[in-house]
């Protein structure tokens, strides 16, 4: 068969696809691979694809006829992605295909990066715990004083250590629950004065007291109550522990008719501070496992990292938005958008 009559059948194909001939032109590509590297049909096929590994696969394969596979990098878009070519001997030459693998790249980032976290955030309270444990063996074994602070210490690492391992099950039941829409029926109003009581010591400690704006029963959606009894502690204790200064922590509930994200009757939940804010620049990130804004001060008041990507994931499976603003000085105010019934 002529390299030109194979183009409708690598039109066919839901992959990238180009034949390289014997003579080491590029015979024929479909469109999709046009797309990927370009206009190259009658070209040597070094000038087209250029990247030495996925050359030396093509070499190989038309020097022994055996199936060859190398990574070819990509810039689409001005997002880098990564596809795994192979090359494959056929009657005319080399077919080489190219497979996207950059979702399963980043997958496999995300858990290596995970994996470094939770390692990182354990291995300080762990070496705390241990340099301690030593200590009151030895020098400290008789000094009362000592032991006395060094167990105040240590308590406050085991329990920094036990809200992390909490967080991670947290966060993991979540994500395993994502796909999955709650249909249960949860009035929201009460549920929002439920967590603000349960956080009135907490604001009272912190000398910051509570505004309600539109915080009144009859407003139902579909829910998990838990999960959203979480959500709503969790941004509630940000704006504490992190707006507090402000002196005031606000919760407003609204309703739209038609939210325009959502494109559907919802029920907007803001909880706000008039705390040092952040720059504009973290809210992208701020719901990403393990970011933190300050690190030093989110681990002073026991944050592990996790609390605001808990709340986009369970936002998630709610079938929400998560809305964000802050600005510097300015305080901040998290919007949780969630859809009625």
């Amino acid at each position: 068969m002529d390299a030109d009559d194979l183009s409708p059948y690598l039109e066919a194909l839901p992959l990238p696809v180009l034949l390289v001939t014997f003579g080491g032109r590029v015979g024929a590509m479909n469109a999709r691979a046009a797309t990927l590297l370009g206009a190259g049909k009658g070209r040597h096929y070094i000038t087209v694809l250029r990247q030495p590994a996925v050359l030396d696969a093509i070499e190989r394969t038309l020097d022994t006829g055996e199936v060859a596979q190398a990574r070819f990098l990509a810039n689409e878009a001005k997002r880098g992605t990564t596809w795994q070519a192979t090359a494959a001997p056929v009657p005319a030459g080399v077919m080489v295909s190219f497979e996207d693998v950059s979702a399963m790249q980043e997958a496999g980032q995300m858990r290596r990066d995970f994996v470094a976290n939770v390692s990182h955030e354990l291995r300080t309270p762990l070496t705390a715990l241990l340099g301690f444990i030593e200590t009151l063996r030895g020098a400290a074994r008789d000094d009362a004083a000592a032991r006395d602070r060094f167990l105040g210490i240590m308590e406050h690492e085991a329990t920094r250590m036990n809200r992390l391992v909490r967080d991670l099950l947290s966060l993991s039941r979540v994500e395993a629950e994502e796909r999955v829409r709650p249909a249960t029926g949860v009035d929201l109003g009460p549920l929002l004065q439920s967590v603000l009581h349960a956080l009135e010591p907490l604001a009272e400690e912190a000398g910051v007291r509570f505004e309600r704006e539109g915080v009144r029963e009859g407003l139902v959606v579909p829910g998990d109550a838990d999960q959203l009894r979480q959500v709503f502690t969790n941004l509630i204790e940000n704006a504490l522990k992190y707006g507090g200064s402000g002196g005031v922590v606000g919760v407003e509930m609204t309703e739209d008719v038609r939210d325009p994200s959502l494109r559907r009757p919802a029920v907007r939940v803001a909880v706000w501070d008039r705390g040092d804010g952040m720059d504009p620049l973290h809210i992208p990130r701020v719901t990403e496992r393990f970011y933190r804004v300050d690190s030093h001060r989110s681990r002073e008041m026991g944050g592990t990292g996790l609390g605001l990507a808990i709340v986009k994931h369970i936002v998630n499976r709610h079938r929400g938005r998560l809305r964000v603003e802050s600005a510097l000085g300015q305080g901040s105010r998290f919007n949780v958008i969630l859809p009625r019934t």
